[in-house]
């Protein structure tokens, strides 16, 4: 049995700082894995830049024209983590016999691929990177994070825990992706929705080598709101109980301040009567919103928009241009043409 194809994807967005040397080090690691035999020569380094305004694309170009195994892809627009992700394995998945996800800060460690490919020679189809443990985070984002993980798991949603995107997946397990068409897609709940073999493999992550995080709290509780209302309707649910438990509340109080009256109680009740007109007004507000997200979300499924728009693509069609050049994408274009004509 020949050894399988791998491609390492790698969104980048503003990464000038730590490019270099992640692309030294997966350089090192995939020629590793090559001389073990663990993957093919074939094997190769896809570098998504989301849309950068460093730069992040000079970089990846240039790497592209020194090293044959260093590929890019280049997006349009900054489309967000999720999107330039799935862009990257979409594009490798008809090249590749399996791909691995990894971000380009280098705090997932590298050297756990390895135990990535073995688990896939064994026939294992999906392989998550889990952390040990998340003492490299700040006391805020490491609970906030493991709230996030149970509150998932307690509204049914199958998640893996403390994974976030470093995986392997099989060619196979890609295509299946490929054919969920919603546009806000949650890779972490939908790829354990695919049933295929999967198993975990834990590590230690690392400090960030360079550059500041991508993801800064408004992204991060934005990012926790689209998971929860993509793969469940529970947060609705619980506002409705919350109508029916104050509804019957109200009929109580009701109930009671009419006894009251009628027995001669004076009260004044400006303080209670303000109290539940501000609390009742709270509640339909966030109400509100929360219908709101989901309407939104149902918004953008029917307009059918995509994902992501490729400007220039160097894992399927290399370009033949000087090292100091950065190609525009009516020079790809053309370049595909030639391709094409000399086919």
């Amino acid at each position: 049995m020949s050894e399988p194809v791998l491609t390492i994807v790698v969104p980048c967005y503003n990464e000038e700082e730590v490019l270099p040397e992640t692309i030294r080090q997966l350089r090192d690691l995939l020629q590793q894995l090559i001389a073990e035999q663990l993957v093919s020569e074939q094997s190769k380094l896809l570098f998504v830049d989301d849309g950068s305004q460093d730069t992040t694309w000079t970089i990846i170009y240039k790497a592209s024209l020194r090293y044959p195994e260093v590929k890019g892809l280049k997006l349009a627009r900054n489309a967000g983590h999720q999107n330039a992700l799935l862009a990257g394995l979409f594009a490798a998945k008809m090249l590749s016999d399996c791909i691995v996800s990894i971000d380009a800060d280098l705090q997932d460690d590298i050297s756990v691929i390895r135990e990535f490919m073995k688990k896939f020679h064994e026939g294992y189809e999906i392989v998550y990177g889990v952390r040990n443990k998340r003492d490299t985070d700040s006391f805020f984002k490491r609970h906030s994070a493991q709230g996030f993980y149970k509150l998932m798991k307690a509204m049914g949603v199958h998640i893996v825990y403390n994974h976030a995107d470093y995986r392997l997946m099989s060619r196979r397990v890609v295509e299946e992706l490929e054919r969920f068409e919603e546009v806000n897609l949650f890779l972490r709940g939908i790829v354990p929705l695919l049933g295929f073999r999967s198993t975990t493999v834990y590590y230690d992550r690392k400090e960030r080598l360079a550059g500041e995080t991508k993801y800064p709290l408004k992204k991060m509780l934005a990012f926790a709101l689209d998971g929860i209302t993509s793969f469940s309707i529970t947060p609705i649910r619980f506002i409705s109980l919350v109508g029916f438990v104050s509804f019957f509340v109200s009929l109580f109080f009701g109930a009671y301040f009419l006894f009251l009256k009628f027995n001669g109680y004076t009260q004044t009740g400006w303080t209670s009567l303000i109290t539940s007109i501000w609390l009742l007004g709270g509640l339909q507000l966030i109400a509100l919103g929360l219908i709101g997200e989901y309407i939104g979300k149902i918004y953008k499924e029917t307009k059918r928009r995509p994902r992501y728009i490729i400007d220039l693509d160097l894992f399927n069609f290399p370009l033949p241009l000087p090292v100091n050049h950065v190609p525009s994408l009516g020079e790809e274009r053309k370049s595909i043409d030639i391709q094409k004509r000399n086919r």
